[in-house]
């Protein structure tokens, strides 16, 4: 610092010698409160830049001066510049083209100041400038290639600032990597992580600088209850159940227009889930409605329609809350849990031709969701109902059914429950409609609790994956609805955005050409579709 500044006020005292010794020579054009020789001049506590230099001044100091910025085009009467000098002076921005018309400037020395911003083209042109200092001003960051263009510089001086090693300065650190100008060391200010450390010691992967948001991209004129995404003969759909209307409705992603459009519908009475299988290329519509029965559709691709080739057992499936759908030894099954006192939760196996009923679970305890996941390496189903506690089911492979294993200790009143992974470890979401909805782990024995997370009239908790980073979307009847995002330092869900959503039912993903939506199902209000954009907090 001692020989930095040393060197500073050498150069300034050199100036000031000149100045002095001049002031016998020619004092031509010499603006008020300035003094001038033929090569130098020297100005002290003006308000303003003048502009009346004379023509041939090649070194320029300012010295305690009053002015608040340095404007742009304020340089353009001193085309000969190779020295400009600001010490002292009470301005705290520098504006765009600041040092416009200066196409010889090799030296600058903004240095002692009180400045707090700088346009990022505020050295736009300055292409033969090899030193440049920003010492002991109040800059906490710089916009980013603010170097741009200034190929010449051998010497930047940036010390004495209280900079932040935030994403705003992660450009700073690449270029400090990449020039070839020489650079002192920095200190960070801030944040705590960062306090105290050396800037020139960073890595640019030390920042963690890209994170992102949903962003509301279309609504739809319908309420809905359930929406599925799905694929069938290399083409992306959505369908979502109406329970007003009494529909399926399908939509198709349009490659060229990129947006979701109509495609079908399955009329039918308050419909609650409309849930898509795709067995050896052909599409089948499980359509679990709340009367009349349920049904299965197929897709007909000749007549392009769906076609009805199939009822459900009305004796065992009263009043269907939810359908899982899932593949076990090679073989497709589906499962509807009841919530009716009479109903009873059953899995229904493929045979070729039809769905038969191959297992019915439990009667009388009026089921509310059913969740399909492997727990070390075995296949579970786990049945949430409004009796008892969520219970897990495990697959029994010489007797091809479902066998009751235990249930999750200490949860009453569970709606639903979603599992997700985070580096192979199994996690659930647990929603419960008024109290705490609930993040679990699998401890090698039983689920424990990771989290809790308030819940205003939750029906759907819902777990998503992008990329690496893992979702869990909490929505509220009563407030807005909830997105958190994990945290891996601290293995559990940190909040991460809001959305308002009027009474979500339901939430699905889709990908597709390199996009990421967010369907959000309604219940009292329009459905509505969400993209998953990419913000880099560096730019």
């Amino acid at each position: 610092m001692a020989c930095v500044r040393g060197y500073t006020v050498l150069i300034w005292l050199v100036t000031v010698l000149l100045l002095v010794d001049g002031r016998r020579g020619k004092q031509s054009r010499c603006p008020p409160g300035c003094t001038c020789t033929k090569d130098n001049a020297l100005c002290e506590d003006v308000r303003s830049v003048p502009h009346s230099f004379p023509p041939d001044v090649l070194s320029l100091s300012f010295v305690k001066s009053g002015f608040s910025e340095i404007a742009g085009g304020s340089f353009l009467h001193t085309p000969s510049l190779q020295l400009l000098l600001f010490t002292s002076n009470s301005f705290e921005s520098i504006n765009e083209d600041a040092f416009q018309g200066l196409p010889h400037l090799e030296y600058l020395f903004i240095e002692n100041n009180k400045i707090e911003s700088i346009s990022p083209h505020a050295f736009r042109g300055l292409k033969s400038l090899i030193h440049l200092s920003l010492a002991y001003n109040n800059l906490e960051t710089l916009p980013k290639d603010i170097f741009k263009g200034m190929d010449s510089l051998t010497k930047v001086d940036l010390r004495g600032n209280m900079f932040s090693c935030d994403c705003k300065l992660k450009w700073l650190v690449e270029w400090m990597y990449s020039t070839n100008a020489t650079v002192d060391q920095l200190h960070c200010n801030g944040p705590a992580a960062y306090q105290g450390k050396k800037i020139n010691d960073l890595l640019p992967q030390s920042f963690d600088c890209i994170t992102a948001e949903y962003v509301l991209r279309k609504t739809l004129t319908f309420e809905s209850i359930s929406v599925e995404a799905f694929t069938f003969e290399n083409d992306q759909y959505v369908v979502y159940a109406q329970p007003f209307s009494g529909k399926c409705s399908f939509m198709e992603w349009d490659h060229v227009n990129m947006e979701f459009r109509a495609y079908d519908t399955i009329e039918s009475t308050s419909t609650v889930v409309c849930k898509p299988m795709v067995i050896e290329n052909q599409l089948f519509i499980i359509v679990a409605q709340l009367f009349g029965g349920s049904h299965i559709y197929k897709r007909d691709s000749s007549a392009e329609k769906f076609i009805k080739i199939q009822d459900i057992d009305i004796l065992k499936i009263r009043k269907p809350n939810d359908i899982e759908t899932f593949r076990l030894d090679g073989e497709f099954f589906f499962v509807i849990a009841d919530s009716s006192k009479a109903g009873s939760t059953t899995i229904y196996k493929w045979n070729g031709n039809g769905f038969y009923s191959h297992q019915s679970l439990h009667p009388w305890y009026r089921d509310t969701d059913v969740e399909y996941l492997e727990i070390a390496g075995k296949p579970h189903l786990i049945l949430s109902s409004s009796s008892q506690r969520p219970v897990i089911y495990q697959w029994n492979k010489s007797q091809k059914q479902f066998d009751r294993r235990t249930d999750v200790p200490e949860m009453e009143d569970v709606y639903a429950v979603k599992h997700f992974k985070v580096k192979g470890e199994l996690f659930i979401c647990l929603t419960r409609f008024i109290g705490d909805s609930k993040v679990m782990t699998w401890d090698g024995s039983m689920f424990k609790e990771v989290q809790t997370m308030p819940s205003r009239g939750s029906m759907v908790f819902q777990p998503l994956s992008i990329g690496n980073w893992q979702y869990a979307i909490l929505g509220s009847d009563y407030s807005l609805t909830q997105v958190y995002r994990w945290d891996a330092k601290k293995s559990q869900f940190v909040h991460f955005q809001e959305l308002n959503v009027q009474a979500p039912r339901a939430f699905s993903l889709v990908s597709i050409d390199d996009r990421e939506f967010l369907l959000a199902s309604s219940f009292k209000g329009k459905t509505q579709i969400y993209e998953h954009l990419m913000i880099d907090l560096s730019s």
